[in-house]
Formats: structure tokens, C-alpha cells, sequence
């Protein structure tokens, strides 16, 4: 019988090499280093981790990823396709760390690589609050801002819209509720109950409110150029 040695926290940061709307996404330079290295930084820094693992079915992704301080100690050997959701690869590195280590975890955290601008501030205040709520599943937002999706529309193919919401036509902007879309870049979970329900949107899930320049999420060259712009509006801040 093989003896399980218990740890607290495990944070996994799934990065594919396959990526084809933006090549290299995961290791292309960010302000001077390779973006996977912000998210990396940022987990060392946040110093709530036990182990940070870095999957990845890619060589050169494995070799930049030790070089700023993640492990690396396997290859990603399933879902390293297009259309795998993230959070199963995710559970894949978790079911993988476990046999590799012998060691049970009770939180994993997923964080994505191209979220670069989300900090290791942003990675403990998420924490503390998914500790404080006592619940199994928690996920990153944002709130929407100029662009209020009470006011969608879907366009047919003569560009005649159809209204998604129709009811908030008639009221006023002010008069709406906040609206949050979901971002890629906290997603924490019990190791136990992901494991069981296979998803973070398990039955107990909450959302956890990041500011939009944290939460930028880059999948393509609009969202890398978006990206930039937000790191320099933060740098401006400061």
C-alpha cells in the first residue's frame, strides 16, 4: 500500500503548444519575458502554494517553465487537442502530480497562461475569499463595462439585429444589474469534489469579481494588442 503524503494547495497552469489563432501563444513575448512567466511569477510570489505545475505536451513550453520556477515533471499525456475543455487537462495534471508524488491535495487552483496581467495579489485575495465562502468551486469575473450586454443582438444574414435581452430596451442603463462574464484566470476547487463532479461549475460554485485589466484573457492578436494596452494603463497607475 502506497503511502499519500497530504498537502494544502496545488496550483496548475495548463499550457497547450498547439495554439493557432495566436502561434506560440503561451511562451510569446510579454513586456520582456515569455507569457507563461507572468503567471508563474505570480503563483511563486502569491506563496500559497505547495506545488506549482505547469502541463504541457510541449518541450519548449516545459524547458521556459522551469527556468522561472514551476515544475514540470511530466508531459501532458491526454486533451492536448482543440477542442478538450481546459478543466479536464487540468484534472488530468492533478490525477498525474498525485501518482507522481504520492501526495493528496485539498485545493487546486488553475491558472492560465494568457492571462498574464492577473498578479499574485489578485491569486491571494481569490483564495482567502473561496476559503472564507466554505464553498467547493470558485470563478473568476469581471464586470462588464462600456459594453453592456443588456443591449446585444444577434444579426441575421441581411445585418437585421434581434434582440437577445429585449426587456432592457426599455429601461435605462443605470436601471440595469451589474452583468459578469467569466475569465480563465483563478478557477479553485476542493481536489476532492473536482474530481468527483469533473468540472469547476459544480454544484457549489461561486464567481469571484477580478478589475478587467486582471482579468484580460488572450486567445488571439486583438486580445494580445488589448493586453498591452492594459499593462501600460496599470503602469500609468502606479
Amino acid at each position: 500500500m502506497v503511502c499519500m503524503v497530504s498537502r494544502k494547495n496545488i496550483a496548475i497552469i495548463p499550457a497547450r503548444g498547439g495554439s493557432k489563432r495566436l502561434p506560440k501563444k503561451n511562451i510569446i513575448d510579454f513586456f520582456d519575458k515569455p507569457m507563461i512567466a507572468w503567471t508563474i511569477e505570480a503563483a511563486v510570489q502569491a506563496n500559497i502554494f505547495d506545488r506549482i505545475i505547469v502541463s504541457t505536451d510541449n518541450e519548449e513550453i516545459a524547458s521556459v517553465s522551469k527556468a522561472f520556477g514551476a515544475e514540470v515533471p511530466f508531459l501532458r499525456n491526454e486533451f492536448e487537442d482543440d477542442y478538450s475543455p481546459v478543466s479536464m487537462a487540468t484534472i488530468a495534471a492533478l490525477k498525474q502530480s498525485m501518482n507522481y508524488f504520492k501526495e493528496e491535495y485539498e485545493n487546486v487552483v488553475q491558472l492560465m497562461a494568457n492571462c498574464p496581467l492577473r498578479n499574485s495579489n489578485d491569486i491571494v485575495s481569490a483564495y482567502e475569499f473561496y476559503i472564507t465562502s466554505g464553498l467547493d468551486f470558485q470563478i473568476s469575473c469581471f464586470k462588464f463595462g462600456w459594453m453592456n450586454p443588456w443591449w446585444a443582438v444577434k444579426l441575421d444574414d441581411n445585418l437585421m439585429p434581434e434582440r437577445i435581452f429585449n426587456e432592457a430596451y426599455h429601461k435605462r442603463s443605470q436601471d440595469l444589474s451589474d452583468l459578469y462574464c467569466p475569465t480563465g484566470a483563478i478557477w479553485i476547487a476542493k481536489c476532492n469534489e473536482l474530481l468527483k463532479e469533473n468540472t469547476f461549475y459544480g454544484k457549489n460554485h461561486s464567481f469571484y469579481p477580478l478589475s478587467w485589466i486582471s482579468a484580460v484573457d488572450i486567445d488571439d492578436m486583438k486580445d494580445f494588442e488589448m493586453a498591452k494596452a492594459a499593462y501600460i494603463i496599470r503602469s500609468n497607475q502606479k
